[in-house]
């Protein structure tokens, strides 16, 4: 839980960034297929009504990061002075006893205080578990992050291995359509005996074995890389749209997609939940933030933005292809972009292979952080801090355990519709939804108990009433349930 100093710290605007570029990552590229399932218009509403949801919970986040703040730094005080040895305590300074009166009026005490809800310590949503949950809630708490994490390992896995055949596969049967996808039992090269699913897993094992073993070590990333992913980010995303929109001036819409599908709602609502997450990274983000004064408006102005992006994104591309990869960058390779058509232009051959292999580039860098973060949460669930344990135990099987379930689960299925739908819809769901509003009720409670209600938490979410806490759950269980109802319904017909 470090304290930020001024070299750690950045301005308003650029920590806004990093919030950006974590959200608008991986997950918007599994948004235009799922939007065009859904309808345009359907979309449209599902993409605005979970942006905003997921906007009530990133403000749950911030007012809990500032009451934990609260609770450790009244802890310190008090600490402090039983150190020092004061002969005794005031009623308002016991344990027992909150440290402000709820009947206090007093500008000078009130201004005083203001220093408990502050957001100075980066306190990790594990920590902020262990500080308000009880013993079973904790655990449950890291299950559901591991879930997640576990999900997102296998669908960069897939996404990786997906891309990387389609580039490296260069056969394409007589009968093959841009309208259709190249079935995996169609051979990779021709003559050759090894088909386009041989060819994903190849590509997905070889990608483990090369990045499976920093699991064992500790990576961080540094500036520097941060800055390239983020451009290389950037320039891809803005060339999709750009491609799209182009198709659709000069060429036309090439898709007519339904107003409304009902049947599609799940896949969307898996895709948007995953697309608009940030909450389990949140305190990393906003902690180093220098001037918090305009934090919840600034959020509210980012959360605005990124949906807008999507929208332009999924909108474009729905009415400009006639067909949407589960993986949108696919739909820009080389094998015939847009329009079907092979280009000879070397740039344009270059961009539509940077296109098509964009999840390589970055999920790659990604991923020996995201497996060393749920290796440590795996200590976390299951070993003691306060026991020693051997050599294999520690080194050896939790880094086993982080890496090789994804790769199972990848080597099953390179559906990402699937793998994004469920991973959103129940783990997704738990931390963007359930997490966060247990978290704030019980802040509350306790900075209550302990701080008292004379001293007003500036950080509060401006969504204070318990029927928004009442609201998030019941969204939260609807979206697991229409989920389950949808994945029974395609194993029924499969």
């Amino acid at each position: 839980m470090p304290e930020q100093t001024p070299a750690d710290q950045y301005s308003t605007w650029v920590g806004l960034i990093y919030v950006f570029n974590l959200i608008v990552g991986t997950g918007a590229l599994t948004l235009p297929a799922a939007f065009n399932r859904a309808g345009w218009a359907l979309g449209l509403c599902v993409i605005l009504i979970l942006a905003f949801i997921s906007f009530v919970t990133v403000t749950f986040v911030i007012e809990t990061m500032a009451s934990a703040n609260a609770i450790l730094t009244w802890q310190r005080i008090q600490d402090r002075k039983k150190f020092s040895g004061e002969s005794g305590l005031s009623n308002s300074d016991s344990e027992d006893t909150p440290l402000v009166s709820p009947v206090t009026n007093s500008p000078e005490r009130t201004n005083t205080c203001y220093r408990y809800y502050m957001i100075n310590e980066r306190i990790e949503m594990g920590e902020m578990a262990s500080l308000f949950f009880n013993k079973v809630g904790t655990t449950l708490f890291y299950i559901c992050l591991a879930v997640y994490l576990y999900g997102d390992l296998s669908i960069y896995g897939a996404a990786i291995g997906k891309s990387m055949a389609d580039v490296a596969c260069t056969y394409q049967p007589l009968n093959f359509t841009c309208n259709n996808t190249i079935p995996d039992d169609v051979a990779c090269w021709e003559g050759s005996s090894v088909n386009r699913l041989d060819a994903y897993r190849i590509f997905l094992t070889t990608f483990i074995m090369v990045l499976g073993p920093f699991v064992f070590f500790n990576v961080q990333k540094t500036k520097y890389l941060q800055v390239i992913t983020s451009m290389m980010r950037w320039m891809a995303f803005g060339i999709m749209i750009a491609y799209a929109a182009r198709t659709l001036i000069v060429s036309g819409p090439q898709n007519s997609p339904p107003a409304a599908n009902v049947l599609g709602i799940p896949g969307l609502f898996g895709a948007c939940v995953y697309s608009f997450m940030c909450h389990h990274s949140l305190p990393a983000l906003v902690a180093p933030i220098s001037n918090k004064s305009t934090l919840k408006r600034s959020l509210f102005l980012d959360y605005v933005l990124i949906a807008a992006f999507y929208l332009l994104l999924a909108l474009t591309g729905a009415f400009a292809f006639a067909h949407i990869d589960d993986l949108y960058t696919l739909d820009f390779g080389p094998r015939g972009a847009g329009d079907c058509t092979t280009s000879t232009n070397m740039f344009l051959i270059m961009t539509e292979y940077f296109l098509a292999l964009f999840p390589v580039f970055t999920l790659s860098t990604s991923f020996p952080i995201i497996a060393i973060t749920l290796r440590n949460n795996l200590q976390s669930l299951f070993l003691n801090k306060d026991n020693t344990y051997n050599f294999c135990l520690r080194k050896m099987t939790f880094p086993i355990l982080a890496v090789v379930p994804p790769y199972a689960i990848a080597m099953t299925t390179k559906d990402l519709s699937i793998l994004v739908g469920i991973t959103g819809s129940y783990a997704g769901a738990g931390i963007q939804y359930l997490i966060p509003a247990f978290l704030v009720y019980y802040a509350r409670k306790k900075t209550n108990d302990v701080i008292g209600l004379g001293v007003t938490n500036k950080f509060a979410s401006p969504f204070f009433s318990h029927y928004w806490l009442t609201f998030v759950v019941l969204w939260a269980f609807a979206c697991m349930i229409i989920v389950t109802v949808n994945v029974y319904e395609i194993h029924s017909v499969s």
